[in-house]
């Protein structure tokens, strides 16, 4: 193991000096995790990626205001995408129909032929609807806690509530999460062509 300094905490502290290259190297170690979070919440890779950019933007501009949680800037990070995320969708709600009557490229349209590809797609989108009926204080909880293996305690510290408020409003999120994706799924798995047998050929 390296020393203290070289661990997350003594990578932030150098980050809040104004060091680009402990910042640099923070990034590499969370930007999957915020990518992944980011994607859940928007449903595709191409808002997903810009969700995750102005997360990192957003650390490295409030950096000496960020919460250091269990030793780790990522519940805040996680928190951050999340408001960014539902940002994004509010203000993108008015371009819907355009964006929707433009034309597919090539590129979609390959996919879309794809029933397998299709499927996921839809699930993913189906997901990112079912997180959007979420209130923000639990869609925080959900991403710390059910998403990213955070303890109660440490979703509690980064959103000021206290452990037993936490417990509760998880439980209560869980059940909305499983309501709200039964309500909104939509896909359903694509049934294999059937084998055709050596002598059943016309």
């Amino acid at each position: 193991m390296g020393n203290k300094e070289d661990g997350e905490e003594g990578l932030w502290r150098r980050s809040v000096q104004g060091q680009g290259d402990a910042f640099g190297v923070l990034y590499d170690l969370h930007r999957d995790r915020v990518f992944r979070h980011a994607y859940r919440l928007c449903g595709n890779h191409h808002d997903a990626e810009d969700v995750m950019a102005a997360s990192f933007l957003e650390l490295w501009r409030r950096r000496k205001h960020v919460r250091v949680v269990e030793g780790s800037i990522l519940p805040w990070l996680l928190v951050t995408t999340t408001n960014i995320a539902r940002n994004r969708a509010r203000a993108a709600l008015r371009y819907q129909r355009l964006l929707n009557s433009l034309p597919r490229n090539q590129e979609t349209s390959d996919h879309a032929a794809d029933p397998y590809r299709r499927y996921q797609n839809q699930l993913d989108q189906d997901l990112a609807a079912a997180l959007r009926t979420f209130a923000a204080e639990d869609l925080h909880l959900v991403t710390l806690v059910v998403f990213e293996d955070h303890t109660i305690a440490a979703a509690a510290a980064v959103l000021d509530l206290t452990p037993a408020a936490a417990k509760s409003r998880m439980h209560r999120a869980r059940q909305r999460l499983r309501a709200a994706l039964e309500g909104h799924t939509s896909a359903k798995p694509p049934t294999a062509p059937t084998p055709v047998l050596e002598g059943e050929r016309p």
